[in-house]
C-alpha cells in the first residue's frame, strides 16, 4: 500500500482562513446578501439586525479572508462579493442538510457533482 502524498498545512491556510470566516451564521447572512450587488454598512446592518459594531467586525473578517470588497463614497463604505464562488459552496453544503428523496445519492443536489 502507498503512503498518501504528504499535506502542506501552509496550503491549507488560506482555505482554513476562508471557511473560517464562513462559520458564523451572521457573515453567512451577509455573504447572501450581497450575491446580487453591494450595499452601504448601514443597510447591512438594518437587514441583519445587529449593532453597527458587530456588523463591522463581521465585516473586517470576510474581507480580510477576501470575501468580500469594499469601497468608499462620501460617508459611507459599501461591500462587494469578491468571491462569488462561495455561493456555490454554501449552497452544496446546504442540501447536504435538506431532506432529499434519494438520501443515498451519491450527487450533491446542489451542484451535481458525484461523490
Amino acid at each position: 500500500m502507498r503512503s498518501p502524498m504528504p499535506i502542506s498545512l501552509t496550503d491549507n491556510e488560506y482555505p482554513a482562513t476562508v471557511f473560517k470566516a464562513l462559520a458564523h451564521p451572521a457573515r453567512l447572512g451577509v455573504v447572501q446578501m450581497l450575491a446580487e450587488k453591494e450595499f452601504c454598512v448601514q443597510e447591512i446592518t438594518a437587514a441583519i439586525g445587529s449593532d453597527i459594531s458587530t456588523i463591522s467586525r463581521h465585516l473586517s473578517v470576510l474581507r480580510q479572508s477576501g470575501i468580500l470588497a469594499s469601497r468608499r463614497e462620501g460617508n459611507c463604505i459599501y461591500y462587494s462579493l469578491r468571491t462569488p464562488c462561495v455561493l456555490s459552496f454554501i449552497e452544496c453544503v446546504r442540501s447536504l442538510s435538506a431532506e432529499t428523496s434519494e438520501p443515498d445519492s451519491d450527487a450533491c443536489t446542489a451542484c451535481g457533482k458525484v461523490k
